[in-house]
């Protein structure tokens, strides 16, 4: 069982990456403007179905590394919290897209094909795999248990807060995309809370493996 303080501080984690403009937010946020709620609600089931994928690929994989190679595994969480300083830099950098700026004039699908796009937008992202393993082994640490099922933990309540903020955003994108328009300095403060978040998180793993 992770300890509480690691898991709340996964959490709001997890919150800033929800937001961040990619494949999965730009996907849902445009399908529920051009085709309605319910076609984005169905896109959503099919992401998160497609994190259970990396989940599981990451939980096995993140398993097997720790019990043949252990410094690699020490490496990867360096090399992960430095990308999460990468992602924070790219959250603010000149010319960062934001959360609504998406597609407005996708077709209308039916409903298989809607999961199976969502599904496969986020299973083909190879930024979600180096999510997973830059983001999970900094809250992971073998005397805590079993490290698959540390992942496994991580990795469902990832999913839960990725699917409570994403189905809000699918119900309200439309007014949501009209706000942030007519708003732009709230899009400012997004992107820097998100890189504000990631960039403190990165500092504190580096610097505790640092001690």
């Amino acid at each position: 069982m992770l300890p509480f303080a690691d898991l709340i501080l996964f959490i709001v984690a997890v919150i800033a990456l929800v937001i961040t403009p990619g494949p999965n937010m730009i996907y849902l946020i445009s399908r529920s403007i051009t085709q309605g709620k319910t076609a984005g609600i169905i896109s959503l089931t099919g992401v998160i179905s497609g994190f259970l994928f990396h989940i599981l690929m990451v939980a096995f994989g993140l398993t097997a590394v720790l019990f043949t190679v252990p410094f690699v595994f020490s490496a990867l969480k360096i090399s992960g919290a430095l990308y999460l300083l990468y992602m924070a830099f790219q959250a603010i950098k000149p010319g960062s897209r934001g959360v609504f700026e998406t597609r407005k004039n996708l077709a209308e699908d039916k409903p298989a094909k809607l999961f199976t796009m969502g599904f496969l937008t986020n299973v083909l992202n190879p930024k979600m795999a180096v999510f997973y393993l830059s983001l999970f082994p900094q809250f992971i640490q073998p005397e805590n248990g079993h490290v698959a099922l540390q992942c496994l933990q991580l990795g469902f309540l990832q999913m839960l807060v990725s699917f409570t903020v994403n189905f809000m955003i699918v119900l309200s994108a439309s007014r949501a995309a009209k706000w942030f328009a007519e708003n732009p300095l709230w899009v400012k403060l997004q992107k820097w809370f998100m890189a504000t978040v990631l960039a403190a998180l990165a500092v504190k793993m580096v610097v505790t493996k640092a001690n």
